[in-house]
């Protein structure tokens, strides 16, 4: 499987897409929708992208704080 390109690098990346894409797994699963062959492939997806997210959210924290701590300086 090809490395997927992280948040940070990929300018059509957007947190709110991911998420509605993790959520339309979740609804395809939960609904019994696919081959159980295919809930593996589509669980793999979504933890994938739970991990983008997770880490578009760390990167914006660190940069929240970056700039409380400027504030806080001046």
């Amino acid at each position: 499987m090809a490395k997927r390109n992280s948040a940070s690098n990929s300018e059509s990346w957007s947190y709110e897409a991911k998420v509605a894409e993790i959520e339309g797994i979740i609804t395809r699963i939960e609904a019994g929708e696919l081959e159980l062959a295919d809930v593996f492939e589509q669980f793999a997806t979504a933890i994938e992208s739970l991990r983008q997210c997770e880490n578009f959210l760390q990167q914006r924290q660190q940069q929240v704080d970056l700039l409380i701590e400027t504030l806080s300086d001046n």
